[in-house]
């Protein structure tokens, strides 16, 4: 944790480097060895009676399913339910090749493919789209249990049938069909978990449990066919705790000229151009600690019913619905830009050390969670003639995310609350100021700032925080939905061309969001400050040990108090709810209709004596956007002195934009049996992602100058932000890929892809001038807001995957087995920070450079590396995964925000499993074993704006199947 940044990424890399060397080279010895020792093979009687299990059976199932897909396929995959090895579907996602995940509250969220970014990945469930309550495209894989997911599929390449929408791929979740079991099976799982973390909150001890139980089973319906019933449910009770230190999300360029008494002068972009020196500086820097309660439920079920050889039906439903209650305090440097002094920065603006000025600000608040998920669909698969399939598909998916923070703050003052001034050894701060001396030290290549504030300020001290008293309530709400049908005709013709798929699908996407927000400064009798103070105080630290593992953090614990105490005795109610008007321009209303349809050939035969099949076809996709924003009315008001100022008027008027695109997205698969275990793949296609549904928002909110007196309307307003960029079109790409695959025998295989991606357009601010009606007057304003680029960028890479079982070696070690896969990728795609990088005029197209450097596309990291190794031996099976994914860019939901990016990451995870007869079995598993942080820089590298702990967790149980 000492090491610094830039040490620690590049040790990170070697090992990353190194295993995978080791891993290759021990794949060539191995085979070598295997070849030449040549070890007995089992009579083939004895071979059918061999039952495979645990890690090895999924390595073996992902193994053939790459094998017999026509396209460019890595899965993760097993024959029950319940069998994935992993905790959640993110952590499995991750141990793919090419995969890697984003971690959030210790486990993996969102998915990145080939080292690009999750909104360039398409995600389906059971063949169909899935919402979720972020915004974006990606799925939320924290609300579904592994143990009810039977199958993760990715493509790589693309292919004409498939729901159009990944550029980077598209990943498939699929959950078990029951007719594919034998005979009746009931399953009950039952896990304790156990959070050192957790264990260091006061009053908690660490645990919790998940539970699950399943049950599949078929009936003979005589003459009426097979029916199958698959169902099961899961609760999952934990707590995800967290310690972090974060700055603000809104940077400033910021001159070096001393300000003693107020904020830092803000540089312009013209002078920081011409050679003017600056430093990046955030708003405000807060240490947080948290406390978490997390619960959730999750039920899949399923009804296969084949009423004959040639009739099919398929219905399936999830449903997932997660609360967490998270309990913060924090510890807030709330004016950062304030007072600052000896200012050290280097060549990258990165501010190094400085003395500044700042109120100081304890915080308590509690923010809950529920996000609801609802999904599923039916299918009917008829074959009218042998050569003839006709499938109908009709889906519906739904997220509601609900949110609501209480957020108390009490802020210093140059008196503390019993009203003796703070003179703390004989010498006041500043004269009669509530602000508090501070240092702020970032050694070169650290990511953790040692922030020491003045020793004469004892943090601990309840009676330093009272004034200013300020009770927010915000809620949110996100809904998500997507109702979609789907029409495939299949013709077999038997020749080279072997079947004609055609196919049309049909959409639509809503989703619609509001913020709101009720606040309450207050500023009573100090006396009733000083009751309040004294009544609503927690005596405690929340937490011991807080940031223990970040060395050099210097601040462990401060004066906190119960946020329904200060909510109960300032507003006279612990939640004084939400407005009855939730309209603002921040919200968004959008609606997305698409309208596909495809034609597909597959082909099957010889190109001389080389075996060859595969398929082509075009996809033929259009997209209607339709976004509605509000704009807030504002009233001029004429000033005695003839200046005049603006108010809100409370009034609404709707704002509506259209946007719509048409793409052609063709594509051609092939693979060549060059031997019985040696496959050539190659694929060429065109790919689209479509910006984020909360990346479309038309709201606009005016941003006032602070004072009251103004000449003209256009002095009054200090700018414009945009909610979203309704014209942004869907990313596309022209790509390649080439891929070699051996499959000496069923637990080996050791395969190469290299692809090549062709971006056509980017993203970068532009500055548009929209008309605004105040005051009668029509107003033109510059908006600065994101649009795509005529920018050509592209992004090639390499990788790797190998597997094997050492069933060579001698009694017991034959059971030893690993996998390694490895994806590096080289990109020059450019993003633009929306503040202080290039910006486009859209009237005359010229472009005002930057100041700072651009970032990749979002989510791309250079180096990608999982590797498994596993011991099987009997009723003992342990496996080690290790992923490791270097620093990328990482976009805030909803867009036109800052850059930021995130550190190196590597975690290690523990699985163990212990059977202790045919249907009973004992499991151990453990996550982040080596406690790795994550942590964020903005808006340039190195320039450290948050870094946060999260700790390992332990998890034991026991299962049993009848």
């Amino acid at each position: 944790m000492g090491k610094p940044a830039n040490a620690e990424r590049s040790a990170r890399a070697r090992r990353a480097w190194l295993m995978g060397s080791a891993a290759l080279s021990l794949l060539a010895a191995t085979q070598a060895m295997a070849q030449d020792q040549t070890p007995p093979e089992p009579a083939p009687a004895e071979e059918e009676e061999v039952v495979i299990s645990g890690i090895r059976e999924t390595i073996q199932t992902s193994i053939a399913t790459k094998r017999n897909e026509t396209a460019i396929v890595d899965a993760l995959s097993s024959d029950d339910i319940g069998d994935l090895p992993a905790l959640s579907v993110g952590q499995a996602i991750q141990t793919i090749t090419g995969a890697t995940t984003h971690r959030e509250k210790g486990d993996a969220s969102e998915i990145a493919l080939r080292g690009l970014g999750p909104f360039l990945s398409n995600s389906t469930f059971n063949g169909r789209e899935a919402t979720n309550g972020s915004g974006d495209r990606s799925v939320n894989y924290n609300q579904f249990p592994s143990e009810l997911i039977n199958e993760i599929k990715i493509y790589k390449s693309q292919q004409a049938d498939l729901i159009e929408g990944g550029v980077a791929g598209t990943i498939e979740l699929g959950t078990l069909r029951p007719l594919s079991v034998r005979g009746s099976r009931i399953q009950a799982e039952l896990k304790g978990n156990f959070s050192p973390y957790g264990d260091r909150i006061v009053g908690s001890g660490g645990l919790g449990y998940r539970g699950t139980v399943s049950y599949v089973d078929q009936f003979d319906l005589g003459g009426l066919g097979r029916l199958g019933i698959s169902l099961g449910y899961q609760r999952n009770h934990g707590s995800n705790p967290e310690e972090t230190v974060a700055g603000s999300s809104t940077w400033t360029a910021c001159s070096p000229t001393v300000v003693a008494n107020a904020n830092c002068t803000e540089v312009t972009r013209a002078q920081a151009l011409a050679g003017a020196p600056f430093y990046l500086v955030p708003n405000s820097l807060a240490w947080r600690q948290i406390s978490e309660d997390d619960k959730r439920d999750a039920f899949f079920g399923a009804i296969q019913w084949q009423a004959s050889d040639r009739f099919e039906l398929n219905i399936d439903v999830q449903y997932s619905d997660r609360t967490f209650v998270e309990n913060r305090r924090d510890l807030n440097i709330s004016e950062m830009r304030f007072g600052l002094t000896n200012v050290v920065f280097d060549e990258n603006h990165v501010l190094r050390s400085f003395n500044g000025l700042s109120a100081l600000e304890s915080t308590a608040s509690e923010l809950s969670r529920s996000e609801e998920y609802l999904g599923g669909g039916a299918q009917i698969k008829w074959q009218p003639t042998d050569r003839l399939t006709l499938t109908a598909d009709a889906s519906f998916s739904r997220t509601i995310r609900t949110e609501i923070e209480r957020n108390a703050r009490l802020r210093t003052d140059p008196l503390d609350v019993n009203g003796t001034r703070n003179f703390f050894g004989g010498a006041p701060f500043v004269n009669n100021s509530m602000r508090v001396p501070y240092s702020f030290s970032l050694p070169e290549g650290e990511f953790v700032p040692r922030v020491t504030i003045d020793p004469r300020f004892d943090l601990n001290n309840h009676n330093l925080f009272w004034d200013d008293a300020r009770m927010r309530r915000d809620e949110s709400r996100r809904h998500n939905e997507i109702i979609a049908g789907r029409f495939d005709a299949r013709y077999e013709f038997g020749g080279f061309l072997d079947a004609v798929s055609v196919g049309g699908r049909i959409s639509e996407l809503t989703f619609n969001d509001y913020d709101d927000r009720k606040e309450f400064n207050l500023n009573p009798a100090r006396t009733e400050d000083q009751r309040i103070n004294n009544l609503c105080r927690v005596r405690a630290f929340p937490q011991t040990n807080f940031l223990k593992a970040a060395e050099g953090n210097t601040i462990t614990s401060w004066a906190t108090f119960d946020p329904d105490c200060l909510f109960r005795e300032y507003t006279g109610s612990v939640d004084p709810g939400r407005n009855d008007d939730v309209r603002a321009v921040a919200n968004r209303d959008v609606t997305e209709r698409v309208y596909a349809g495809y034609i597909m050939g597959e082909y099957r035969g010889d190109l001389g004596s080389l075996p060859v099949r595969g398929n082509f076809g075009v996809r033929l996709v259009r997209t209607e956007v339709t976004s509605i924003g509000l704009r807030s009315d504002l009233n001029v008001v004429n000033n005695p002195d003839g200046s005049i100022r603006l108010v809100e008027s409370g009034n609404f008027t709707d704002v509506v934009i259209e946007n719509s695109t048409t793409r052609a997205l063709p594509s051609f698969n092939a693979i060549f049996d060059l031997k019985d275990d040696l496959l050539l793949r190659a694929a060429v296609y065109r790919a689209m992602s479509r910006p984020a549904p909360s990346s479309l928002g038309a709201g606009r909110g005016i941003v006032l100058e602070s004072g009251t007196s103004f000449t003209s309307i256009e002095d009054a307003i200090s700018n414009i932000t945009a909610n979203g960029s309704p014209r942004l079109e869907p990313l596309m790409s022209w790509n390649g890929d080439l891929a070699l695959e051996w499959y000496p025998n069923r637990d080996t295989i050791l395969s190469g892809t290299v692809y090549y991606k062709q971006f056509s357009g980017g993203f970068i601010p532009v500055v548009i001038d929209e008309q605004f009606t105040i005051g009668g007057q029509q107003i033109t304003v510059p908006v600065t807001q994101t649009q795509n680029s005529d920018d050509k960028s592209r992004i090639w890479g390499l990788e790797v995957t190998a597997a094997h079982r050492l069933s060579w070696l001698p009694k017991p070690l034959d059971g030893l087995g690993f996998k390694v896969s490895y994806n590096y990728a080289d990109s020059d795609f450019k993003t633009h920070d929306i503040r202080l990088g290039d910006v486009v005029d859209a009237v005359t197209g010229d472009i005002t450079p930057g100041i700072i450097p651009p970032a990749n596309i979002s989510g791309y990291s250079k180096h990608v590396l999982s590797a498994q190794a596993y011991y099987e031996i009997g009723p003992l099976s342990v496996q080690g995964i290790y992923n490791y994914r270097s620093n990328y860019y990482q976009d805030f939901v909803g867009g036109n925000s800052q850059l930021r990016y995130v550190e190196d990451n590597e975690t290690f995870d523990l699985r163990a499993t212990l059977n202790l007869m045919k249907n009973v079995s004992l499991r151990f598993e453990a996550i982040n074993i080596f406690d790795e942080p994550k942590a964020t820089y903005m808006p340039v590298q190195g320039s450290s704006r948050q870094y946060h702990y999260y700790g390992p967790r332990y998890f034991i149980g026991a299962r049993v199947r009848l």
